[in-house]
């Protein structure tokens, strides 16, 4: 027997058992104390060890010890002000706590946040638990994938937002708008004058999507589209699961009633996209390649699927079916819920200053003079110079993502020597960094200037970044910009738009959005023109 073995086997109710029995199920007992013992102790080392690394760092007050600056760091207003506040007092890089024992070290300073964007993908990836949510819904699309996997898909990803394939889509941002705009006709003609525009705009940019990736027109705008609620429905199921503690893992959250809606809608996009995606790979084999990319040449728009089935990587291996769904369903949601809050947020700032609206208006006419019909045309677009300053402030104050979270496999050095230690938790702060003023003079100032050619010059890339930076930055960003411009051209053309009495309260969910909706006031400058009336009636719901 074991030494202090009676004592054990009494505690442990094994008097009944033969000795050799019983001193097995003691090794045992003792085996795996030692072992807890060690993990616990392990545990407690390194959480000193990373305490010891981060004292260099500072930080806010606690809220207190257990929840750390969890309360203190919601998607509120509230908020996004301490946050600010938090900026003009530690200008480079602070530490906030995710509970009592996650530290995670926030940048807000372009020389500090160049350290992490500069490093390769596998330095400084996604943190799982982050983007972990998205993985059900977009699989091992872009946002979500690393490594290797990451770097093939990119690569073969890249031709589908060249400027060659992205000249037709500005027909379709001309349509999509054209037809946002007849609702607002009609709604103005009954007196409803204030609208919600980012709900508006979000469908419109949905109705894109939708002929882009898939050349599938739902008529989201006019009428409910089940594919387009449910991914409405998942993007408010992430955001809600996000702050709910007990919900981050997925055996309980998938036993909720929302665990199984978020299931059912996955379900229902995962459908529609493997159907579209059946249907083109059946034409495709039907004409081979050559007269599928023939008749494409003949008026018809080369879309996201088109491009994705046709590519091929270095050594002829096409992507699957699979990854084709996966890749089709990331671009379908980075692309809507952003593009619309830059668009959206635009609208805010220049409805409060009317002098910007004005030039943009004026830029606008200017250029569409004898157009007909009155649409943005590829080559229009870098003849916008003022919109396009208007356009970069707004998302300087108003980033559609306002961070990005990285998890370091090795150690970062910082300008200073200070180390963000191997396995730490790093926060890209793209809403601090924006409104830092050790960055930009005046931050809570709405100034285009700020992004004439001659400022730029002295710029620092890092000092505006509302698509990320480095290796993982957004591979859509020359889509969004696109359809940026032609929506808020054709929308400053043809309305004034004026601030809402209620302040709109930021809401930084998936994206920054408002409060209960971005309410605007938008008065029609014209009688209905050309690109409108071709375009049904719009029923009055």
């Amino acid at each position: 027997m074991l030494p202090g073995s009676k004592w054990l086997s009494h505690q442990l109710g094994l008097e009944g058992l033969s000795p050799a029995v019983s001193s097995g199920i003691i090794l045992c007992f003792w085996a795996l104390s030692t072992w807890i013992l060690a993990q616990v102790s392990s545990s407690v080392y390194r959480y000193y060890t990373i305490c010891q690394y981060f004292r260099c760092f500072p930080q806010p007050p606690l809220q207190n010890w257990f929840v750390g600056h969890l309360g203190m760091v919601n998607p509120r207003e509230e908020s996004l002000k301490y946050i600010i506040s938090t900026v003009a007092t530690f200008r480079e890089a602070f530490l906030i706590w995710r509970g009592p024992f996650q530290p995670v070290v926030s940048l807000c300073h372009p020389d500090y946040i160049r350290p992490v964007t500069s490093a390769s993908a596998y330095v400084a990836p996604k943190d799982d638990l982050t983007y972990g949510f998205f993985k059900p819904w977009l699989g091992d699309g872009l946002l979500v994938s690393e490594g290797d996997k990451w770097s093939q898909h990119w690569c073969l990803l890249a031709p589908a937002f060249h400027f060659d394939i992205l000249k037709p889509y500005v027909k379709i941002f001309n349509q999509s708008t054209d037809i946002m705009h007849a609702k607002w006709r009609h709604l103005c003609a009954e007196g409803s004058t204030y609208l919600d525009v980012f709900d508006h705009i979000s469908l419109m940019t949905l109705d894109s999507l939708q002929k882009c990736i898939f050349s599938h027109d739902s008529n989201c705008q006019e009428k409910p589209s089940p594919y387009i609620s449910s991914i409405l429905e998942l993007s408010v199921l992430i955001t809600k699961r996000f702050n709910r503690f007990l919900q981050h893992w997925d055996s309980l959250y998938f036993l909720t009633e929302e665990g199984r809606l978020f299931s059912e809608a996955c379900r229902l996009v995962h459908d529609s996209t493997n159907n579209v995606i059946q249907a083109r790979k059946k034409v495709l084999a039907e004409q081979g390649p050559e007269a599928f990319l023939k008749n494409k040449g003949k008026g018809k728009t080369m879309d996201f699927i088109d491009v994705l089935l046709l590519a091929k990587d270095e050594n002829g291996k096409s992507l699957s079916d699979k990854e084709i769904q996966e890749e089709a369903n990331t671009f379908m949601f980075e692309g809507h819920d952003t593009t619309a809050s830059g668009i959206s947020w635009a609208l805010y700032n220049l409805a409060h200053h009317q002098e910007h609206q004005d030039r943009c208006h004026q830029e606008i006419q200017e250029l569409l003079r004898g157009h007909q019909p009155e649409e943005i045309e590829w080559d229009d677009l870098s003849q916008m110079p003022f919109l396009t300053m208007c356009i970069k402030e707004s998302m300087r104050l108003h980033p559609p993502v306002t961070i990005v979270v990285r998890k370091c496999t090795k150690d970062i050095q910082l300008p200073d020597s200070r180390i963000i230690p191997k396995g730490s938790v790093c926060l890209i702060h793209i809403f601090g960094t924006h409104h830092n003023p050790a960055v930009w003079p005046n931050p809570e100032v709405y100034d285009p200037y700020r992004f004439d050619a001659q400022n730029t010059q002295k710029m620092s890339p890092l000092a505006f970044m509302p698509f990320s930076a480095g290796p993982r930055n957004c591979i859509g960003q020359n889509f969004a910009m696109s359809e940026m411009k032609v929506v808020l051209a054709l929308t400053l053309l043809r309305f004034h738009v004026l601030p809402h009495e209620k302040p709109a309260q930021r809401k930084a969910d998936l994206i920054l959005r408002a409060e209960d909706g971005l309410w605007r006031k938008v008065e029609p400058l014209q009688d209905p023109s050309s690109p409108e009336t071709h375009l049904q009636e719009v029923p009055q719901n």
